[in-house]
């Protein structure tokens, strides 16, 4: 399948026949399954994840393939136009996905994994992946083709910011276990490497960089958040011209500890909320 989405994203034919509408059904169908995704783990990189430029093509694909159509249930009250190749994932019972009613949506070509939580009002885009056991809160986003590991809270009005396009970019990864506060941001293909906690307000992106007190590191592009660490939001002072003579800070994560056995006992409290 990767060797043919290839050829016809590269290649556009004069006009898409039922073959390639073929194609992305099985190619969709494997999205939502979990069987393939836009970025998976991989030791041999640095950041411990590789991409599969491949599945970022086929879900371009599919917004060539699609038309807008259409999927209102009500054209009056709460109009619906999008493409066809992308209406609203079905979900029954023996999915195991608990989607509360309240203005919540999930795309079809995503993944949601058994015993995910998703709290009024949130949006998962195509090409996201997330594990069991998540939590997705309210207001929260879950980007195009983001990647999200298992047992994470994502907080409200947190965003996981997604990559789809250039097709050779890492997306935003959250590994395991991950406590994503309130508030908070991630972006721009930072990775969050497995039990992280994010407190509230916290925003990571490839420009700032992330000041380490614990190990006396500064972490910068391409951003990996260390195992296990605590990252709130924080300042730190500008060091010349008017802004150091104003007293001037600007923001910057800062990590303020590790995980250890008083901040694990914190965290299982989350399980109560599942």
């Amino acid at each position: 399948m990767q060797q043919q989405i290839e050829e016809v994203f590269d290649n556009k034919p004069a006009q898409y026949t039922a073959d390639h509408f073929a194609l992305f059904a099985r190619f969709k169908k494997a999205l939502n399954a979990g069987e393939i995704r836009a970025a998976e783990p991989d030791s041999a990189e640095p950041s411990g994840w590789r991409v599969n430029g491949w599945v970022k093509k086929g879900i371009l694909l599919g917004f060539r393939l699609g038309s807008i159509v259409d999927m209102s249930i009500d054209v009056h009250k709460q109009p619906y136009f999008d493409k066809s190749t992308y209406p609203v994932k079905s979900f029954g019972p023996l999915d195991g996905v608990r989607i509360v009613p309240g203005g919540s949506s999930i795309r079809d070509g995503s993944y949601l994994g058994k015993g995910v939580t998703c709290m009024p009002p949130m949006y998962v885009n195509a090409g996201a992946y997330v594990g069991d056991g998540t939590m997705i809160d309210s207001h929260a986003l879950v980007g195009s083709c983001a990647q999200v590991g298992s047992n994470c809270h994502i907080s409200a009005a947190s965003q996981i910011g997604g990559v789809l396009e250039p097709v050779g970019a890492l997306p935003v990864i959250i590994e395991d276990n991950v406590i994503v506060g309130g508030n908070c941001g991630v972006y721009e293909g930072v990775v969050v490497k497995k039990d992280v906690v994010l407190g509230s307000g916290t925003i990571l992106n490839q420009s700032t960089p992330v000041y380490d007190l614990v190990r006396a590191e500064v972490y910068r592009a391409p951003l990996v958040i260390p195992e296990g660490a605590v990252v709130i939001a924080g300042s730190r002072a500008v060091t010349s011209g008017p802004g150091k003579d104003w007293g001037v800070s600007i923001y910057t994560p800062v990590i303020v500890k590790y995980k250890d056995e008083k901040t694990g006992a914190r965290v299982q409290l989350e399980d109560l909320l599942r």
